[in-house]
C-alpha cells in the first residue's frame, strides 16, 4: 500500500499559478503511475493528468491541456503538479493517486488504488 500526502493547495487570482506536491511513502516509488484528480463542489470527482513511473510520458484532460504540468522526482517519491493560468473553474479539492495497475498511462479511477486525502484550491475571480 502507498501513503500519500498532498501539500500546496490554497486560495489564488484568477490568472494565477500554484504548485501542487504529493509526498508517497510505502511501495517503491519509482514502479507506478501518478495520478491528479480534482473534484468541485456538486460534482463527480474527475481525471486532471497522469505521469508514468519513469516521468517520460504524461497526459491530461482537456480542460487543463497547456495550463497545468505533472512532473516527478523519484529520488524524493514526490509529485507535483505545476498549474498556470488558473480559472475559477478550476476550484476543487485535488488529490494525488497511485496506480495500483501498473507505471503506464491510467486515466480511470479504478486504476488508482491509494489516494491522498486532498487539497482545496480556491481560485476567485
Amino acid at each position: 500500500q502507498v501513503q500519500l500526502v498532498e501539500s500546496g493547495g490554497g486560495l489564488v487570482q484568477a490568472g494565477g499559478s500554484l504548485r501542487l506536491s504529493c509526498a508517497a511513502s510505502g511501495r517503491t516509488f519509482s514502479t507506478y503511475a501518478m495520478g491528479w484528480f480534482r473534484q468541485a463542489p456538486g460534482k463527480e470527482r474527475e481525471f486532471v493528468g497522469v505521469i508514468t513511473w519513469s516521468g517520460g510520458s504524461t497526459y491530461y484532460a482537456d480542460s487543463v491541456k497547456g495550463r497545468f504540468t505533472i512532473s516527478r522526482d523519484n529520488a524524493k517519491n514526490r509529485v507535483y503538479l505545476q498549474m498556470n493560468s488558473l480559472k475559477p473553474e478550476d476550484t476543487a479539492v485535488y488529490y494525488c493517486a497511485a496506480s495500483n495497475t501498473g507505471g503506464g498511462i491510467r486515466k480511470r479511477e479504478a486504476d488508482f488504488g491509494s489516494w491522498g486525502q486532498g487539497t482545496q484550491v480556491t481560485v476567485s475571480s
